[in-house]
């Protein structure tokens, strides 16, 4: 087979698209890669090429150094595209299938997979439960900012999508189905969101206009996002959503503001270690919304944290900001008993409705988040306005299928 581009982290602040080796179905040694993964034959992997795939903030994490992630790891968990090799233990899946990869590697084989967390399987990841592709400390699965890549257990892990000229129709909602969407999802879901519910959402950039999205789709009342940006919360605004400026303080009088009342049903944490605190030029203090969510949730209530945090950052403000320990109120979410849920959503347990939802019609997640497709070459630009703020959640298109999107 020929080449392929990718796009690779570089050190802080710079990617660069580069030459790497077409997929094989054995993963090779390379940046970032679990030495006891070298060599791991897949023989149950497809090789895709690429349709679309997705700048995440969580990648933005390690392009601005706060992770350990080495130079020249390739980037990319939020993939979608065309199956056009698939190994000999491959049963269901078929080259020429249009797909959605689920960001979390599973095996379908491990008690967790057994149990729907997919997010914690226990055997794609030598260190630790739960992987993801072009991710640090994740086992080192080559990334999807790429022409082609490999995906491990294909028949367990792909969505299929089953009308191919229809998926092509709506492919920049679908793309959002291999993370943003099911993880905004899952923030609403177990932040309790129902019928009539009240929620606030911390953060909007992708990941909390998708839990915003998600809240409505499941019947939310009233829909409260908060950011610092000015573009981001006028997103929030364009479908349907109240806003919180917090340039202008903390979110518990705005929202009385709003509702009556200095609270809400549901909160959603979508911002992860690096928020600031409140006010015009707030620097940055990590566990800022985990403890306005304790506060302005209702007694007993319940906090989805979607959110990213890590167990190690080299750019913490402090030492126990290094190593992900945060200085909560935890006193105050014990004495409102309220539940909280963290970690990387488990993808397979919404990606298969929330993409009925959106072939039906029933949610316009693109529009919401303002997916805009840029091409391969334009991935370092495409960083750097992400990384300034840019209200726009940018989907590369490394081989042509976007360009009448």
């Amino acid at each position: 087979m020929g080449g392929n581009k990718a796009v690779a982290y570089k050190g802080p602040g710079v990617v660069e698209v580069i030459d790497i080796d077409y997929p094989t179905f054995e993963l090779k040694d390379g940046p970032g890669v679990n030495p006891a993964n070298v060599g791991r034959k897949v023989p149950h992997g497809a090789i895709l090429k690429t349709v679309a795939t997705n700048i995440c903030g969580s990648d933005q994490h390690m392009v601005r150094g706060r992770t350990t992630a080495p130079s020249d790891l390739v980037l990319g968990h939020e993939i979608t595209g065309e199956v056009v090799e698939v190994g000999p233990g491959v049963e269901f899946i078929a080259v020429g299938d249009l797909v959605s990869v689920p960001f979390n590697i599973a095996c379908g084989r491990c008690r967790n997979c057994k149990e729907r967390k997919t997010g914690i399987c226990l055997n794609v990841n030598p260190d630790r439960p739960g992987s993801a592709y072009g991710y640090v400390d994740m086992g080192g699965w080559v990334g999807g900012q790429a022409e082609y890549v490999l995906v491990p257990y294909a028949d367990w892990n792909l969505l299929k999508f089953p009308d191919k000229d229809q998926a092509m129709e709506k492919i920049l909602d679908l793309a959002m189905l291999s993370d943003i969407f099911p993880t905004g999802f899952h923030g609403a879901v177990t932040a309790g969101v129902g019928v009539g519910s009240t929620v606030y959402v911390a953060g909007a950039g992708p990941v909390g206009l998708a839990a915003a999205t998600s809240a409505l789709l499941l019947g939310a009342s009233a829909v409260i996002v908060a950011d610092m940006n000015a573009d981001r919360l006028a997103q929030a605004k364009s479908f349907g959503c109240e806003t919180v400026d917090l340039t202008k303080g903390g979110p518990v009088e705005q929202i009385e503001q709003i509702l009556g009342v200095p609270e809400v049903d549901c909160g959603i944490d979508a911002v992860g270690f690096e928020a600031k605190g409140h006010g015009e030029g707030a620097s940055e203090a990590p566990a800022t919304v985990l403890n306005d969510l304790m506060d302005l949730t209702a007694a007993g209530g319940a906090l989805g944290i979607p959110g990213l945090y890590v167990t190690g950052d080299p750019g913490g403000i402090d030492d126990a900001a290094k190593k992900g320990a945060l200085s909560l109120s935890l006193g105050t979410g014990w004495a409102k008993s309220l539940s909280f849920t963290t970690g990387q959503c488990p993808v397979m347990k919404y990606n298969r409705e929330l993409m009925m939802a959106i072939l039906h019609d029933r949610v316009h997640i693109a529009s919401n988040v303002n997916a805009t497709a840029i091409t391969l070459a334009d991935a370092p630009r495409g960083y750097a306005e992400f990384d300034k703020g840019a209200a726009q959640k940018y989907v590369l298109n490394p081989n042509g299928y976007l360009d009448a999107a």
